[in-house]
Order: structure tokens, then sequence, then C-alpha cells
């Protein structure tokens, strides 16, 4: 049996597997190749020459993507008093506190985003185990910690499309910069983003070449490899 569907093998004639593709032709390339029949994800694979074993080589953080993710985001938040009613009031999908860690120990994930106010983390923090496989669990360095003062700012930016990156157990990146409607000169835009700041988080471990692989595809299309010179270059304009 073919590994692929019929319309997979069709769609991979157009890519040219051994050339690597400047990102403009890329991402023209993915939505070309795109047959799934509803709004595919655009996502972007990174190979990172680190060792996620080091400390010191760990690559993690948010980036706002300019013009969004055209992905709903279900958000909660775990947060008491005035803070909750903030979030409340900021239209957040789920707000708590022990009743939400009760349900999430009891094996209910269904939310994308977390965030917390730093008097939660010692309740949030029996979360760990479960939460931090997912990349869920709040962590002040991708501005899932947030004080309630700033709360507001946090969860609108999450709405509009800030997204996390991390690196994962195979020396991985892996996240979605889009949707195959969108249009190239967002695509763009976004990659742009996402690039420039993997790039100011290069670790201080980090030792000859940073990154060894970038793949764009869409949810069910094949991969198109980009030319890491040029994308290592993208700057948001």
């Amino acid at each position: 049996m073919p590994r692929h569907s019929k319309k997979y093998q069709e769609v991979l004639k157009l890519v040219d597997r051994s050339r690597a593709y400047l990102a403009e032709e890329a991402i023209e390339l993915v939505q070309k190749t795109s047959f799934s029949d509803f709004d595919a994800s655009v996502d972007l694979h990174l190979r990172m020459n680190l060792d996620p074993r080091k400390a010191d080589e760990q690559v993690r953080g948010m980036v706002l993507l300019p013009n969004g993710s055209g992905k709903a985001v279900r958000i909660l938040v775990f947060a008491e008093g005035e803070a909750a009613k903030i979030a409340q009031e900021a239209g957040v999908d789920y707000v708590g506190s022990d009743d939400l860690v009760q349900k999430i120990q009891a094996g209910w994930f269904e939310f994308d985003v977390a965030m917390a106010i730093p008097q939660m983390m010692r309740k949030v923090g029996r979360l760990g185990k479960v939460l931090g496989p997912r990349g869920l669990m709040p962590n002040p360095k991708t501005g899932t910690v947030v004080q309630a003062d700033d709360l507001q700012r946090a969860i609108t930016e999450a709405r509009q499309g800030r997204v996390q990156y991390r690196l994962d157990k195979t020396g991985n990146i892996h996240l979605s910069i889009g949707r195959t409607s969108f249009s190239k000169e967002q695509l763009m835009g976004n990659l742009a983003a996402v690039m420039e700041a993997i790039v100011r988080a290069k670790p201080s471990g980090a030792k000859g070449q940073y990154i060894s692989r970038i793949t764009l595809t869409s949810t069910m299309g094949p991969g198109v490899k980009l030319d890491i010179n040029q994308a290592l270059a993208l700057k948001l304009l």
C-alpha cells in the first residue's frame, strides 16, 4: 500500500525535494500543494543544532504574529480576586484557582493557553508534570506568568496571535505561522517575526550552525525546504 494518498503523491511532484527555496517561493508552494478541504495550518519546522538535554542550549519564548494565527484561542487564567475580575472582563474562556487545578489534575485540557498571576504559582506548580510536556505550563519566560495590571495586554496579545516556541526533546521547534487562506504577504510577515525571535533567542551554549534545516508545510501537504541563510536574515518591516 502507498504511504500517502493519491492527492499527496500528485502535489508532491510540484516540489523539488533537493532544492532549498526562498521564503516567498516556499510559501506560494505550500499554498499551492495544500489539498485539504479545510483552511489548513501553515506550519514551520526547524531542526536545531542544539542538545535539548543541556541547560545552556535551551530555546523558549513567545512571539506575536503581526497578522494573527488564524486560530481561535481558548485562554485559561489562574487568578483570584481583582485579577480574576480583570481576566473575566477581558473575555477569557476559563478563570479560577483550586477548582481549575483539580479539574486539570483529573485530566481536563480543553484550552490552548494557560496564564497565571505570580501569587497563583504555588498552586499551579502542582501541575508541572501534566502541563509542562504539553507546553501549557505558565512561565515568566513565555510571558504567561503575568502581573494583574498587565493581564489585559497579555490576554489581548494571545487573542491576536501570540504563539509559543520551544525546543522539544528531539531538538526541533514546531509552530504554526498562519493559514493557507492568508495572503503571501501575511505569511511572510509572520515568518519574519518568528525567525527574528528565534535568532534573538540563540542560547549561550549554541556552537557552530544554529539551525540545520527549516521546512514549511501545510497540515496535509508535503514539506518544502527553505534556504537557511535567507530565512535567518528575514526582518519584520
